[in-house]
């Protein structure tokens, strides 16, 4: 089913438990305008307790994944004075924390433009793969800004080092598919015209995990990310661990490994 949600600037193709998530403005590249940013926030704030959901797959419409702000729509994400821009500033960030938020894994398509939010919105997802077509760059500081927008300052220098990290912010300068894939921001690089069925692929893997499995993974790469220690992040791992066993999965796991069958995992 598409457009369920009533949404003008998202395409949401609902196919079972995933969600096939398309930003659909293709005429401006998928750059955000207000609206986008609205629907994109009241998407992921639903998606976090939409437990039918499992996978989210994110891509652009058209020739690009997004190119970050419309600059041509931008007055109607900020305006003029300190409190109204930081409102603005906050609805766009939050789409960021939301995203992480949910417990669905999210795997982002990138083809063409992927620059300054968009990029950040690629950041935000699980797993990228990357199209051969595929460009991506801190646009921000291109724009008398500062390229640390977005969630860019914490996420990129966590993916890439901080030398890395530093290079590409301070400079706006385009990495492509190739390079992304030896820096490790992206999981591989294909021709455009197979990126829907690479992306099938990963769905398909992740579908055939227990649904808590892959909820608590998420949820305990994300605290692991910022644990302050090994013995804290072990005692995450040591509750979520706990908590699958008790699932009725892990029995159908078990069995289905050792029949060398595959299982049949229920619902939670």
């Amino acid at each position: 089913m598409e457009n369920e949600f009533g949404y003008v600037e998202l395409q949401v193709k609902r196919d079972g438990p995933v969600d096939w998530l398309t930003l659909n403005r293709p005429e401006r590249l998928n750059a955000f305008n207000a609206t986008m940013i609205a629907e994109l926030n009241d998407y992921f704030l639903q998606l976090a307790v939409d437990e039918t959901v499992r996978v989210v797959v994110l891509r652009g419409a058209g020739k690009g994944f997004c190119a970050g702000v419309d600059v041509k729509e931008i007055t109607g994400l900020v305006a003029n004075g300190i409190v109204s821009d930081m409102r603005g500033q906050r609805r766009i960030s939050e789409v960021v924390m939301r995203m992480r938020r949910c417990p669905q894994p999210i795997i982002a398509l990138m083809h063409g433009a992927a620059t300054g939010g968009g990029f950040a919105l690629a950041l935000a997802a699980d797993v990228r793969i990357a199209a051969d077509t595929a460009r991506m760059n801190c646009a921000f500081i291109k724009l008398g800004l500062t390229a640390c927008d977005m969630g860019l300052s914490y996420m990129l220098p966590r993916m890439v080092g901080v030398s890395v990290a530093s290079e590409l912010m301070m400079t706006g300068r385009f990495i492509d598919a190739k390079r992304a894939v030896a820096l490790g921001l992206v999981s591989e690089a294909v021709a455009e015209k197979d990126l829907e069925k690479v992306g099938r692929g990963y769905v398909d893997d992740m579908l055939a995990t227990s649904p808590l499995g892959l909820k608590l993974t998420k949820e305990g790469l994300n605290m692991a990310l910022d644990a302050p220690s090994l013995e804290a992040a072990i005692a995450l791992e040591d509750r979520n661990q706990v908590l699958t066993i008790q699932s009725p999965n892990f029995t159908e796991g078990m069995r289905a490994f050792l029949q060398k069958r595959p299982p049949k995992y229920q619902d939670r």
